[in-house]
């Protein structure tokens, strides 16, 4: 299966957004509280913004969940960070079910926690059959990992003759993506002032629009998630093309 791209002819809102969360940790910090508290304010924002992306209209959303560069963290709070999302995968799911909401994760998940992989499974499982916003949480993820990981793959697939190697091209790696039926990101965002993709979504971000905003993670609300989409409304996407 072919990835579908980005669609020049897409409308001022965008399909598919996709989120850094960053700055828990300092949230935490400015208000001299452990960074688990600034956590479990984000989580909260999690559960704000995939509201308000469900009933502004946005097709998909991917949040940045857990990197694979986070497993450097202190092991406590590794350890902190997947018993909330355990919890989270749990605590979540009626409410996401209401709304409409399906659910997927993309990563090298097979690394996570039992505990966690179950929560996955279960939740895509019991969302499976909603027809709103699908939610797509990063986790364990890497951009480089998955592009190796889709390398992997197609070198497999060469060496059992299912493909041959003068048939790769753009769209067949494509289809070797974590999930490949997804459409690229539209809008990128990123909280907490840094100005990079820090590894997220680098093969599918080759055209997505980047936007970047001092608040915190635990800051970032509806309003400012309507002010990045008509940010993102203003610009002109030309994929290439001369400006029309």
């Amino acid at each position: 299966m072919t990835s579908k791209g980005n669609n020049p002819e897409s409308p001022r809102l965008p399909q598919h957004v996709a989120i850094i969360m960053d700055g828990n940790g300092r949230w935490a910090k400015r208000r001299m509280l452990p960074r688990v508290a600034g956590h479990r304010e984000g989580v909260k924002r999690v559960r704000e913004i995939v509201r308000a992306a469900g009933e502004i209209g946005i097709s998909y959303l991917t949040l940045f969940t857990f990197s694979a560069e986070n497993w450097k963290r202190p092991k406590d709070e590794v350890e902190h960070l997947m018993k909330m999302l355990e919890r989270l995968l749990r605590d979540e799911l009626e409410e996401l079910d209401k709304n409409n909401v399906r659910f997927q994760a993309i990563g090298r998940i097979d690394m996570l926690p039992s505990s966690v992989r179950d929560g996955i499974d279960n939740m895509r499982r019991r969302l499976e059959g909603n027809t709103g916003l699908v939610l797509i949480l990063a986790l364990n993820y890497g951009g480089r990992q998955e592009i190796v990981d889709m390398a992997l793959r197609v070198a497999r697939d060469i060496g059992k003759g299912d493909i041959q190697p003068d048939s790769v091209d753009e769209d067949v790696f494509a289809g070797y993506q974590y999930l490949p039926e997804l459409p690229y990101p539209d809008l990128l965002i990123r909280t907490g002032s840094e100005q990079r993709i820090s590894n997220f979504l680098l093969w599918q971000s080759a055209y997505t629009e980047l936007y970047f905003t001092d608040l915190l993670w635990p800051e970032f609300k509806r309003a400012e998630l309507e002010q990045a989409l008509k940010d993102y409304a203003g610009r002109e996407r030309r994929f290439g093309k001369l400006e029309g």
